[in-house]
């Protein structure tokens, strides 16, 4: 059973009632998936100093106060899935502060991945391209269909397509699997 319930990441007071009170629906918390995630697109001399921190404090930091405050609830065997970007892996222009912060979670994933290890917690990314999502659709259309005809297969990716393998790491099926990040952006590597 899945449930979401808002919370500010950004802040770890917030991050530990947001667990609590998932913890007191659930039982037990078996499964973290970081997604939340803003854009605040701008070019190095025209980004503002807090343009950059509200996206690394919600990108990044947001997703190792959740971290954090999962490790202390999840049982051994747990999961923690972080949505990265194509953009963490390859830079996209107007996107330093984005494209850091996922790099930032790859980076924070591995890492987590060998400190978690002992207790067969599994951590694991998932990078994806554009996707259907709201985020996706709030790319100006011109910056969309040149995004198009960089993509092999020609499509963004449906939000399932992207949470199918968010599935997939959480399941038994990917029990070996910890410090990997999986692309999911229909061939295009930037």
């Amino acid at each position: 059973r899945a449930e979401a319930i808002a919370g500010d990441v950004r802040n770890p007071d917030s991050v530990n009632s947001l667990l609590d009170q998932a913890g007191e629906r659930f039982g037990e918390i078996d499964i973290v998936v970081n997604n939340a995630a803003i854009l605040r697109d701008r070019t190095l001399q025209k980004m503002s100093d807090e343009e950059w921190s509200a996206v690394i404090e919600t990108n990044l930091t947001g997703v190792f106060h959740v971290c954090r405050s999962a490790a202390e609830r999840l049982p051994d065997g747990g999961r923690i899935v972080n949505l990265a970007s194509i953009s963490g892996v390859t830079g996209f222009f107007g996107q330093a502060n984005y494209a850091s912060a996922k790099a930032g979670v790859i980076g924070l994933t591995k890492t987590l991945s060998r400190e978690l290890a002992k207790r067969n917690i599994t951590v694991n990314a998932v990078a994806p391209g554009v996707a259907l999502t709201e985020m996706g659709k709030s790319i100006p259309e011109a910056g969309r269909e040149a995004m198009l005809t960089q993509i092999p297969l020609g499509r963004f990716a449906e939000p399932e397509e992207i949470s199918n393998v968010i599935l997939f790491l959480c399941s038994d099926l990917a029990s070996y699997m910890t410090g990997q990040t999986i692309h999911v952006n229909g061939g295009w590597y930037g």
